[in-house]
């Protein structure tokens, strides 16, 4: 806070104009903000029905994006190597300069790696509720399925992606975002959502458990934590369930509500897909419950 007792606004060089507009809004508005934060392969924009539902609900909404995010899919593919190198502890401080110039504090949902971010965030203080979407794993999380190491192969199979960017095609698209909608949807979502992404948090989370001072690792016991929410796609193959509730499982030590809940039929693409609304409804009465 500021000496007037305004909040400070963010400073970190990484902050975009539309990020500060974004938090200047929100403090304007007096209302409850919502902090959307994305995963790897996807874009701000990929919460944009989500926010305007959230609005429509009576919060505001925030869809920052990582440091360096072009604005659009079309940008993204032109010159992916703005998101090379990009790692977990460096978006959550990002992530963390954009909450603390909040004068409320927020309620935080993130899908994938935006769930773990989410989670970092929670265990830093930062969030009035928050919600994981099918979270990538954190230290502590040991269940590794067929399924996600499946998943994760286009980027952990080659040691020098740590610092690339990394696109998916396709078929590595449709295998482990879009398994449980129709090919002609797939399809679409490809078009419309998937872009290269930093390959580095894949290898941080990969070695996790087997070093003390990962970036991929969550502060489960803050009595500042709050409540949190972990929904798991039924159908997800790079966050399946065992991956999920393992999460959950360590989540439970902290004495804030701490709940997990499935949707049936859903794969990970299920926050951009066309059931997107079921899903920001589960995530809407949670964040109610508490705001």
């Amino acid at each position: 806070m500021t000496s007037a007792g305004s909040p400070t606004p963010p400073s970190d060089k990484t902050i975009t104009e539309h990020e500060l507009e974004q938090c200047e809004r929100a403090n304007a508005t007096g209302r409850t903000p919502v902090v959307f934060v994305h995963g790897l392969w996807l874009l701000p924009s990929s919460w944009d029905r989500w926010a305007a539902l959230f609005e429509e609900h009576g919060y505001v909404a925030l869809t920052p994006g990582w440091p360096d995010d072009p604005d659009t899919v079309e940008e993204a593919t032109a010159h992916p190597e703005v998101f090379a190198g990009k790692s977990i502890g460096q978006v959550a401080d990002h992530f963390e300069t954009i909450v603390l110039g909040l004068d409320q504090k927020p309620a935080v949902i993130g899908h994938s790696f935006g769930g773990l971010l989410t989670q970092i965030l929670a265990g830093r203080g930062l969030a009035v509720a928050s919600v994981a979407i099918d979270p990538a794993p954190f230290r502590g999380v040991l269940p590794l399925p067929i399924s996600a190491l499946r998943s994760a192969f286009p980027v952990l199979g080659n040691p020098a992606n740590r610092n690339r960017a990394v696109p998916l095609t396709f078929e590595q698209f449709r295998y482990g975002f879009a398994n449980a909608v129709s090919e002609d949807e797939a399809r679409q979502l490809y078009e419309d959502f998937a872009v290269p992404a930093s390959g580095k948090p894949l290898f941080q989370a990969a070695s996790a458990n087997l070093n003390p001072w990962t970036e991929a690792k969550v502060d489960t016991k803050n009595l500042e934590r709050g409540p949190l929410l972990i929904i798991s796609g039924e159908k997800d193959h790079t966050v399946p369930w065992a991956i999920a509730n393992a999460s959950y499982q360590q989540q439970q030590g902290n004495q804030g509500v701490t709940e997990i809940t499935e949707m049936k039929n859903r794969g990970h693409a299920l926050t951009i897909d066309s059931g997107w609304r079921e899903v920001a409804e589960e995530a809407l009465a949670f964040v109610k419950r508490f705001t």
